[in-house]
């Protein structure tokens, strides 16, 4: 539903709606797809694709993806394995450079890189990305690499990231990148079990305009990994940097004299393309792997029909490609579709914070995909920020990592989408590949809900016997359907596969995410089903929690955890961020409890509300919960190379 008498978003105070622009629903590619369809309604489309989501993606694998040899059968389904596209031959390399380049689009823009030192910009069309990813197979070629091959990569936001994995998938090789933020055990762990041939790093990175070191943390992650034949190091930021003579060599030498053509190897649909670490239990991580066929549609599919992505447009999503959210729409989605993309490679604050805007002005950005703890960030510095620079260019905006805030919702539509650009809040795994759960540019938003599932999902919110949970009832999300990016294997470790994804309700997809559904059947995500307070036998959502907490209009952030309680098994203990000029003080602690009672009940009291001036997160925007909770009870931290702001786990106190 749209208001027919304005081109502006409006928003309709009694159930939180806030519309879309109309001109942006008309001309929306979802909404073109419709028309051919004579569909006449959101509803009715979402309902035919999900129940004939067999041939939605069947459709959707010819309309985003070429095809060396067209698949037989669309999908077999022998559950929990899937076999999707099935005697085709493909290749994501193909689909996202080779074609672009010999075509209309060859001297487009693919990517924007600006570097963190002010003025460090270097523009990349697609021809040029071409040329270097095939010297660059080529090179990998020379020295053995071959398909089936592993390709680690430890290497911060620079073109040369990319250029390394679309270089593997263009000779078969499997790339495993490694978030350059980790430590170099964390490094270890996952180039020990994916046993690369090669490491691809760098002298080091810069970070709030200082230089970081990242070829020592790389030495020291592989030393006696015998797999290691090769280490080719980037020059990035100049620094003095050991070169271990035979193994090691410069980026610039490695692909000297490497002719700028190569064949791209043709793959099976079911070919791995990539293996990325993702959290597991007991804090070894799980090796996720996804193939090229699946990549191939599922992220060109999500970046054009939720971010509406155009020809014209510039797009910028601000996440890290060490994490799924970067893989699929940063180096692959956005590819496919032959978009032009912003790629940033520094801090947010840095050298201060409008350095994002800037950015936003000068590139006239349209679209850009970010997290909810960013927003709050820029919150907390105040709307002059924003304020100070030209973005009428923007006219969509994506959130990933944890839910959406309202307030933060409302704030970054008003400060830098014009108070009309609507916001697509995306839920997704590193699992699924794609964006799962989100809203379409004709989506009316509640802020705080990612809206219902994409086309060609099929996704439930259910209660512990497998039945769809009440209205309003926390229940778990599964999709009880398969999906072209679904992951296929835990690398080595088939029965961890089973029994972490298929067995709580066989043949149906276990996420590990809770939610609740409410009156209109939006979908309102909550986080880890294994971040879930027992507190008198009651089991409370941490994540519920925390948006209540924020929603006090003196709050910012907040992070909540369990600490024991000889009576109610666990009590809530809130830490939370102020928001600019408040202070924080008794009187006000009692009235956050008082508020979240409010508006949870009175279970959902906290024993305990912290003032702290900011909360350890992840690179995903998530509070890390275990470690804030370690720190609190004063426990062992363990490994904490995850956090990306290290110095807010020394502001969380002990609690008694």
């Amino acid at each position: 539903m749209v208001d027919k008498n304005s081109e502006k978003s409006v928003q309709t105070p009694e159930v939180g709606l806030y519309y879309p622009p109309k001109e942006l629903v008309e001309n929306s590619n979802v909404m073109q797809w419709m028309n051919k369809k004579g569909m006449k309604s959101e509803s009715e489309m979402r309902a035919w694709c999900s129940k004939n989501y067999i041939q939605f993606w069947d459709e959707m694998a010819r309309t985003y993806a070429d095809w060396f040899e067209p698949y037989k059968q669309t999908l077999q389904w022998n559950a929990p394995n899937a076999s999707w596209f099935m005697g085709g031959k493909i290749n994501v390399a193909y689909n996202a450079v080779d074609r672009h380049a010999s075509s209309w689009r060859r001297n487009k823009l693919a990517y924007i890189f600006v570097g963190e030192p002010v003025g460090d910009v270097r523009k990349i069309t697609y021809f040029e990305l071409n040329r270097e990813v095939n010297r660059f197979a080529n090179a990998l070629k020379s020295m053995g690499v071959k398909k089936g091959d592993r390709v680690g990569m430890y290497l911060p936001m620079i073109p040369e990231l990319p250029i390394s994995m679309l270089a593997c998938a263009k000779l078969g090789a499997i790339h495993v990148v490694v978030f350059s933020g980790f430590s170099a055990g964390a490094v270890r762990d996952r180039l020990q079990e994916s046993e690369p041939k090669v490491l691809v790093t760098c002298d080091g990175s810069y970070r709030r305009g200082k230089p970081l070191a990242t070829k020592p943390q790389a030495d020291e992650a592989i030393k006696g990994l015998d797999c290691i034949q090769k280490v080719v190091v980037v020059k990035r930021n100049g620094q003095e940097t050991a070169m271990q003579e035979g193994r090691d060599v410069w980026w610039d030498e490695f692909v000297a004299g490497q002719p700028g053509t190569c064949e791209t190897v043709p793959m099976e649909s079911a070919d791995p393309l990539f293996i990325l670490y993702t959290a597991g239990a007991g804090g070894k991580p799980r090796g996720i792997v996804h193939t090229h066929a699946g990549t191939c549609v599922g992220p060109a599919f999500t970046t054009s029909w939720v971010f509406d992505i155009k020809d014209t447009d510039v797009y910028w999503c601000t996440a890290d490609i060490g994490w799924i959210t970067g893989h699929s729409y940063i180096a692959y989605g956005p590819l496919c579709v032959g978009a032009t993309s912003i790629m940033y490679e520094g801090s947010p604050d840095y050298p201060d914070f409008g350095r994002w805007f800037s950015i936003i002005e000068e590139y006239g950005v349209s679209v850009i995909y970010t997290a909810p703890t960013a927003i709050r960030m820029f919150m907390n510095e105040g709307p002059e920020w924003p304020q100070k620079y030209d973005l009428s260019t923007v006219r969509l905006m994506g959130s990933v990592g944890e839910a959406m805030n309202p307030d933060a919702f409302i704030w970054w539509r008003k400060y830098v989408g014009g108070g009309s650009a609507p916001i697509m809040d995306t839920w997704f795994q590193s699992e699924t590949c794609a964006q799962v759960i989100a809203p379409l540019p004709i989506t009316p938003l509640k802020p705080g809900s990612p809206s219902f599932p994409l086309p060609g999902y099929n996704v439930e919110v259910v209660d512990d016997k497998g039945l769809p949970s009440a209205v309003g009832i926390t229940g778990d999300i599964i999709i009880t359907e398969p999906w072209p990016s679904m992951l296929r294997e835990i690398y080595h470790d088939p029965d961890q596969y089973i029994e972490t994804y298929w067995s709580t309700f066989p043949g149906k997809y276990f996420s590990g995410d809770k939610a609740r559904v409410d009156q209109d059947g939006y979908i309102w995500a909550l986080g880890r089903g294994d971040d879930v307070l027992k507190v008198a036998g009651h089991r409370i959502s941490n994540a519920e929690v925390e948006a209540s907490a924020e929603k006090h209009p003196a709050i910012s952030a907040a992070a909540v955890v369990g600490k024991p309680d000889k009576v109610k098994g666990e009590s809530i203990v809130v830490f939370a961020v102020l928001k600019p000029d408040v202070q924080g003080d008794a009187n006000l602690q009692k009235d956050i409890k008082n508020f979240v009672r409010k508006t949870l009940g009175p279970i959902a009291i906290p024993s305990d509300v912290i003032f702290v001036g900011d909360i350890p997160r992840n690179k995903a925007g998530k509070p890390v919960r275990p470690l804030i909770k370690a720190k609190a009870l004063g426990q062992p931290l363990g490994d904490i190379s995850a956090v990306v702001n290290p110095q807010a786990l020394d502001q969380i106190p002990l609690v008694k």
